[in-house]
């Protein structure tokens, strides 16, 4: 009975984390046959709906581009389909050859993937289920233009939060960045190749998280753009978008560093002391980051967690001999640049603001 519980719980949160997408999609349909039926005056506008329901089932970020899709799609499909069927009838070997001919003419037309299928699959209804009529051609082109409209309407209506995939998405990542940097820490400490080699292996599989960060971003933007009461949001969103970048770069920065550090390791080189306070410090950073930009606050108490761990990693406190060892050290100087950019600065001034890599008289061996 445990078991059976928790499996309706499992689902019933999936549920719930979908029940918005699935309300809109119900309401767009009925919307785009009434709109096409009442206002338009179309006696069966089979596409509206359609239209309306394959509009919103894309991944946000892609609406606005897929309802210009959807009506280039169908134009295509109904049209070439219209003609041939017209012309040749209907049966196996035509609905073959209006299909092939549909998606040909939407690749030649340099339509996209999305292009070509929907013009595939519109042909096919008209070879099938809705042979031509006298202004199908035209009418069916109106009910997926209404369709893509309705669902574009309901999205601005009825929006999510273009914050909380911004903000789910972005603890994963900043997530996956302070563990990167403290299992280095731990394993430079500890000396300890096979503790490296495991945080090799988890950064990388680290990218799958960025391009959902990003995707995240694109449908929060597509959201604050299109709905007036989540306008307001697009000032907090600016803070993800302006970190998604350099957070993206500072985790494959610490991929370098993670991959010259197990070879250092490897090969018996002297990694200075110091080397994991640094970068437990900025793993400290990268939490206090993720915590102000969920808040909404401009991140400034990460900025200066960050300045003040890179203090510390100038050249002639972490020395280093080995050549690992000398790449490591100037990924910790990457890292800081790119965790400064994260919180909003200019690479420019990013850089200027760390500390001189050696002072008068001092160990140059990190250049």
């Amino acid at each position: 009975m445990v078991a059976v519980r928790d499996e309706v719980v499992r689902r019933l949160k999936r549920w719930r984390a979908t029940a918005l997408p699935i309300g809109q999609a119900g309401l767009a349909a009925g919307l785009a046959w009434l709109v096409a039926t009442d206002v338009v005056g179309h006696a069966h506008p089979f596409f509206a709906p359609i239209a309306a329901v394959v509009c919103l089932g894309v991944s946000l970020g892609q609406r606005l581009r897929r309802v210009v899709e959807l009506v280039v799609g169908v134009s295509v499909g109904v049209g070439v389909g219209d003609v041939l069927i017209s012309l040749i009838g209907s049966g196996p070997w035509q609905i073959a050859l209006v299909v092939a001919l549909a998606m040909s003419t939407a690749v030649l037309l340099d339509g996209g993937a999305v292009i070509a299928l929907q013009s595939g699959s519109s042909a096919v209804l008209v070879a099938t289920l809705l042979p031509p009529t006298a202004g199908g051609g035209l009418d069916r082109m109106v009910d997926a233009l209404v369709g893509g409209l309705v669902g574009l309407a309901v999205t601005a209506l009825l929006p999510a939060n273009p914050l909380t995939v911004a903000h789910r998405q972005a603890k994963v990542v900043l997530g996956e960045l302070s563990e990167a940097l403290r299992g280095v820490a731990a394993a430079v400490a500890e000396h300890d190749a096979v503790q490296a080699a495991g945080v090799l292996a988890r950064l990388r599989d680290s990218q799958e998280a960025v391009n959902e960060f990003a995707s995240a971003l694109r449908a929060g933007g597509e959201i604050a753009t299109i709905a007036p009461i989540r306008w307001r949001r697009r000032h907090e969103l600016g803070r993800y978008e302006t970190a998604a970048a350099p957070v993206d770069y500072a985790l494959r920065n610490t991929r370098v560093l993670a991959r010259r550090a197990l070879a250092a390791l490897r090969d018996g080189e002297r990694v200075p002391e110091v080397l994991p306070d640094v970068l437990r410090r900025y793993a400290d950073a990268v939490d206090l980051l993720r915590t102000e930009l969920g808040r909404g606050d401009v991140p400034r108490g990460a900025r200066a967690a960050v300045r003040e761990a890179a203090a510390s990693a100038t050249a002639h406190r972490l020395g280093g001999e080995g050549f690992s060892t000398k790449v490591v050290l100037a990924q910790v100087r990457s890292v800081a640049v790119d965790l400064l950019q994260a919180t909003g600065l200019s690479r420019a001034d990013a850089a200027g603001s760390l500390p001189p890599l050696t002072r008068k008289g001092g160990d140059d061996a990190g250049r």
